[in-house]
């Protein structure tokens, strides 16, 4: 089914299905539709709830992993979430496990996917360089192990957002801010149950980074897919909904 995206309150949002709630988080180059085959999956069961981050929107002064968690915070306000499973990938990782440790008591369950928060090498390395089409191809196809996946339609949209000015240094502020906020010292107070599923072959954030993790965060599962890079739930839907489903049973 097509994501119909609700517009209330200053928010854009997904909100489909009913039950428990499952709050989606994507990354920095994310967009809703990264999300499309766990809702088709689980808003059968569950609630599912996701919010356009407003990264190319939010001012420069609050571009950044503070201003990213209070307007999540607003959010669930705004909607009445409680007793929440919130999954985050790449951004939406590092924003799941900073607004876990000021709300835990909202929090149940998480599952993380490519977060960052202890190791990124973001964009390969360097920050995206404006009208380069061939430059933000190459970049976008190193996101995934099947270049294919990186469809003409993302890597147009990737370029459109990078080559203008204003979204360019809010995506700079937000990624050095990742950068910046190194969680090693703070996620061992993580209480929720955490899934880890990564990637085996993820470049930007690699298996080394989800090894810490575990090691962190005292009650969490890791869980790999082969021939799988930065977005499992875009590169492998069935295999990474299977993982999460385990994982919400028990």
């Amino acid at each position: 089914m097509d994501l119909q995206v609700k517009e209330a309150g200053g928010f854009k949002y997904v909100d489909e299905g009913q039950g428990p709630v499952l709050l989606l988080l994507h990354g920095l180059f994310g967009a809703l539709s990264n999300w499309q085959g766990v809702v088709n999956r689980f808003s059968r069961d569950y609630r599912v709830v996701i919010p356009m981050l407003p990264i190319y929107e939010m001012s420069l002064k609050e571009a950044g992993l503070e201003g990213l968690c209070r307007f999540v915070e607003q959010f669930v306000a705004f909607l009445s979430l409680n007793n929440m499973i919130i999954m985050g990938n790449s951004l939406g990782g590092h924003i799941a496990l900073l607004y876990t440790l000021r709300n835990e008591d909202k929090v149940k369950k998480l599952v993380l996917t490519g977060s960052s928060g202890l190791f990124e090498d973001s964009m390969g390395g360097s920050y995206p360089k404006r009208g380069n089409y061939a430059y933000i191809k190459e970049r976008v196809e190193y996101t995934f192990y099947d270049p294919s996946v990186a469809t003409k339609e993302l890597v147009d949209e990737v370029f459109e957002t990078t080559n203008s000015i204003p979204k360019a240094m809010r995506i700079v502020a937000i990624a050095k801010s990742a950068q910046r906020h190194n969680m090693a010292g703070d996620i061992p107070r993580i209480k929720a149950p955490t899934l880890l599923i990564w990637g085996l072959n993820d470049t930007i954030t690699p298996p080394m980074a989800a090894w810490e993790f575990h090691r962190l965060i005292p009650n969490s599962t890791l869980r790999f897919i082969d021939r799988c890079c930065h977005a499992p739930m875009m590169e492998h839907p069935e295999k990474f909904n299977d993982l999460v489903s385990d994982f919400l049973k028990d």
